[in-house]
């Protein structure tokens, strides 16, 4: 049985400015994300892997081709309805973070649900059990610079996944994390995935990058090889991810 598609980039192309100094970041690129799927993307610096996130949770828009989120084909949205797209069915695990220093765990983790008209009561509700989800259930009174860098990973995590939101895009999520730390940011976006999410993991770590489905490697902005086979056949191509 087919899963349902969440996430598809049909032939996308992005290119920076014009003439000679045109910087081409993607070059013809088409993937789907299914619900219930993690696809890893990897690939070299430059290579086109966060502009790739950006346009598929429509922070950006393509120069030709196109993307749907939950069937919505985001060049034709309006401004206001793609930033009601975003807020409800996407979530985005930036590699800074972004978490807001002046806010609390909680507050941050509340701030998009609130942005989209639930009530305070509700979204403060909503980040405690998202919080308790991830793994850190006593720091939704803390501030983020009096949080571990393992605890902030997981409070952005918890903003990602606030709502019902089925589109996770992850940016090099383990950041500066050490290797079991990283183990358990991973396995819980593979948890979430299992759940029914769909995840778009950029990373540069074969070893992240096996707990995926489908692995795409970018070069200069084109995919340069794919493979579906899973983490054991990822174990012997990772060379390819240099």
């Amino acid at each position: 049985m087919m899963s349902e598609r969440v996430v598809r980039l049909a032939e996308v192309t992005r290119v920076h400015g014009e003439g000679p100094q045109a910087v081409r970041a993607l070059d013809g690129v088409s993937l789907e994300v299914a619900a219930g799927e993690l696809v890893a993307v990897m690939g070299p610096s430059g290579s086109g892997k966060s502009t790739l996130l950006n346009i598929a949770g429509g922070l950006d828009r393509p120069t030709s081709g196109t993307v749907a989120v939950e069937g919505a084909e985001l060049g034709t949205l309006s401004a206001k309805a793609l930033a009601r797209l975003r807020r409800r069915h996407v979530g985005y695990v930036f590699q800074d973070l972004n978490l807001i220093p002046s806010l609390t765990a909680e507050e941050n983790v509340m701030l998009p649900r609130e942005l989209d008209g639930v009530a305070a009561r509700q979204a403060r509700r909503e980040a405690r059990e998202v919080l308790d989800e991830v793994g850190v259930p006593g720091a939704g009174g803390r501030f983020p610079d009096e949080l571990s860098g393992g605890q902030r990973q997981r409070v952005a995590i918890a903003r990602a996944l606030v709502g019902e939101r089925r589109l996770l895009l992850a940016d090099e999520p383990t950041g500066a994390l050490d290797t079991a730390a990283g183990e358990e940011i991973l396995a819980l976006l593979r948890a979430r995935c299992d759940a029914g999410a769909a995840v778009l993991l950029v990373t540069h770590e074969p070893r992240h990058a096996a707990w995926a489905d489908k692995v795409i490697f970018l070069r200069d902005g084109a995919v340069a090889d794919r493979t579906d086979e899973g983490a054991d056949e990822l174990r012997t191509r990772s060379g390819g991810a240099r």
